[in-house]
């Protein structure tokens, strides 16, 4: 797998791992019993840590990424796994 490839792929990885990480340990003003903002929407969180969500997100798209490519080195999951139609040959 040539190293451009690598960076793509893991750039993937860290995209939706980031989206899958976001929701986690966030807390509205009203949970924390801060004062809102005018304008501010009910929904807007009081403790974002980007530092926090940066590393999480580096974590599990590490590990994702890890997973899919020892998955290619071995070949444990391959299209034929998927070929749920068999087509007799001849």
């Amino acid at each position: 797998m040539e190293w451009t490839s690598i960076i793509a792929i893991f750039a993937l990885f860290w995209v939706i791992s980031a989206f899958l990480v976001l929701p986690f340990g966030v807390k509205t003003h009203d949970e924390l019993g801060i004062d809102k903002v005018r304008g501010q929407a009910d929904s807007a969180p009081g403790n974002f840590r980007p530092v926090t969500v940066i590393m999480r997100t580096t974590l599990l798209a590490l590990t994702l990424f890890g997973i899919f490519y020892a998955n290619y080195i071995y070949g444990w999951i391959t299209a034929e796994t998927f070929d749920f139609i068999k087509v007799p040959k001849g």
